[in-house]
């Protein structure tokens, strides 16, 4: 069996990977992240209790000698890394902290498992941020150009990988997807806080009017990409992983008020347009839909009933959680 660990294995991505990989029997899965499990509703794994997982809980900020002992003793065949500080709008506020865990923890880990003979593959979950302001269809050759903190800290990180792939054939390649959602998303999410805020009687606030454009894509069908990226893709490759269909999020909020039964108008809030909010487009996917014969099959219309019945069974402890993002150092 292949070894996999999955860094960041509490965020909603990395949860939903470990719940992939489990259900192919030829992989044991190790999840990491710096905190506790989540709560199990958060979970996707949690439920099946499958043997072939185990979990540490290591900090890429303060655990990085541990990390790096624990990847040897155990030597994975894949290393797959969700990890990051993620919140774009917040990332203006202590800069410092999205440049530590995104670029100089990236980097000692990266540098430090060059060289590992085990190591088959480094999956790098970065994200289409690092572009800013584009427009049309992109692709993965597209020029960095970021519009925040965030998105600045992960395309020098990128840079630094995609360094080590040319210097030392560092076997790690890159995925960006478009925006993801699904059940067991965080929520202060736009999908997720949408039906919450429904579902308490509060108006959606909806920055700039909710007229920018998204594309979102389900987060199964990001781990049936990412599944197949790491066990084909050559080293220094980068693939996009999105729908061709863009949606304003005043059009995803209506799509959600209408299956919910409220009247739209009476549910939303206008309020000011988030600063370093980038313009609409769309990823080029074809090189993943060409190399890999992947193609998205989740429709956002089933994704959103499937987040909303997700809600409504775990309601009882859904409606204690917080809906606000919480920062963490």
């Amino acid at each position: 069996m292949s070894k996999v660990i999955v860094i960041g294995s509490n965020s909603f991505s990395g949860s939903n990977f470990v719940d992939f990989l489990l259900e192919n029997a030829d992989y044991d899965v190790v999840g990491m992240s710096r905190s506790d499990e989540s709560k199990d509703f958060y979970l996707p794994y949690k439920k099946k209790k499958n043997p072939r997982f185990k979990f540490q809980k290591m900090d890429l900020n303060k655990d990085m000698k541990k990390i790096l002992e624990f990847c040897d003793k155990n030597e994975p065949e894949y290393i797959v890394n969700f990890a990051s500080q993620s919140m774009v709008g917040k990332s203006w506020q202590f800069p410092e902290h999205w440049y530590r865990t995104n670029l100089l923890s990236t980097v000692t880990l990266t540098n430090n498992l060059r060289g590992r003979k085990y190591l088959k593959k480094y999956v790098h979950i970065s994200t289409p941020e690092v572009y800013g302001n584009c427009s049309g269809s992109v692709k993965e050759n597209n020029s960095f150009n970021p519009s925040t903190p965030y998105a600045a800290s992960r395309a020098a990180a990128d840079v630094f990988i995609n360094l080590l792939v040319k210097t030392y054939n560092f076997p790690a390649v890159f995925t960006r997807a478009a925006n993801v959602y699904g059940p067991g998303q965080q929520l202060y999410r736009i999908i997720p806080r949408s039906i919450v805020f429904i579902k308490n009687g509060r108006k959606i606030p909806l920055h700039g009017g909710g007229e920018a454009k998204r594309s979102f894509i389900h987060i199964r069908d990001v781990c049936d990409a990412t599944v197949k990226i790491m066990e084909k893709a050559k080293p220094g490759e980068i693939y996009h992983l999105s729908t061709d269909k863009l949606v304003s999020i005043k059009d995803l909020v209506k799509m959600i008020c209408e299956k919910m039964k409220v009247d739209y108008d009476s549910s939303i809030e206008n309020v000011e347009a988030r600063l370093g909010l980038d313009n609409a487009y769309i990823l080029d996917s074809d090189k993943a839909i060409k190399e890999f014969g992947w193609k998205p099959k989740i429709e956002l219309d089933d994704g959103i009933d499937e987040t909303i019945k997700w809600i409504d069974k775990n309601w009882n402890s859904i409606k204690l959680e917080s809906l606000s993002y919480i920062h963490k150092e």
